[in-house]
């Protein structure tokens, strides 16, 4: 009787992936639904897609040069924004430059570079004064980084990041969740595809995401 039980268990967890792809993404398999949705910014008939990341995570590092080819080709089909996920708690280094540039308005014209340092050139941003002075060598004035850096409100976002990340239900990064509904990442993707070659990965996740912004754009 066990043996008929794990064999009917068996068969249910591979009927569950059989019809499982990139192409045709399954909810609990490619992607999962948000228990709770979050509100998006939308703007029109864009869909939001927001990448949730982390400037040291290798996996974010080697999904960035396609992921930034699939925004380009987005145009106005899109709102991408990301958030950086505060590794190490509520005054961690990353996700504080991440929103100090933010704030400035200098996070997307220096986010390669960032990824450059942490991948490239192995130095890592490891405390507050690694990022003053790293903004300072990569041309923005240190007092006026520093004064935001330290500002209400940049400080006060940083503490509640983590509050925020969970309420998307992020565990790990790269993540994508697309209009404050649908999630998926590469792991996902993964395990619903198993031998996916780690280059294609990637652009089967983004695969997925398409089909989710589609999906998205129907129950709008």
């Amino acid at each position: 009787m066990r043996i008929f039980s794990i064999a009917i268990t068996a068969l249910a967890l591979a009927a569950s992936t059989a019809f499982a792809s990139p192409a045709s993404p399954k909810d609990g398999a490619d992607y999962q639904t948000l228990k709770s949705p979050q509100s998006s910014q939308t703007v029109g008939k864009k869909i939001e897609v927001i990448e949730f990341f982390m400037y040291h995570c290798p996996a974010c590092n080697e999904l960035e040069p396609a992921l930034q080819e699939w925004v380009k080709k987005q145009g106005d089909n899109i709102v991408f924004r990301r958030i950086h996920v505060p590794h190490t708690g509520p005054a961690d280094p990353e996700a504080h430059l991440f929103l100090t540039l933010q704030a400035m308005k200098n996070e997307d014209a220096l986010h390669d570079k960032i990824e450059r340092t942490w991948h490239v050139e192995h130095q890592r941003l490891l405390t507050d004064a690694d990022n003053i002075n790293w903004a300072a060598k990569n041309g923005l004035d240190k007092a006026k980084f520093t004064e935001v850096y330290n500002s209400f409100a940049v400080t006060t976002q940083l503490r509640n990041l983590a509050r925020v990340v969970a309420g998307y239900q992020v565990d790990s990064t790269p993540t994508l969740v697309v209009d404050g509904r649908y999630l998926t990442n590469p792991a996902m993707v993964d395990e619903a595809n198993p031998g996916t070659p780690r280059p294609t990965l990637y652009k089967a996740t983004l695969q997925v995401v398409d089909a989710l912004i589609a999906k998205a754009k129907a129950a709008h």
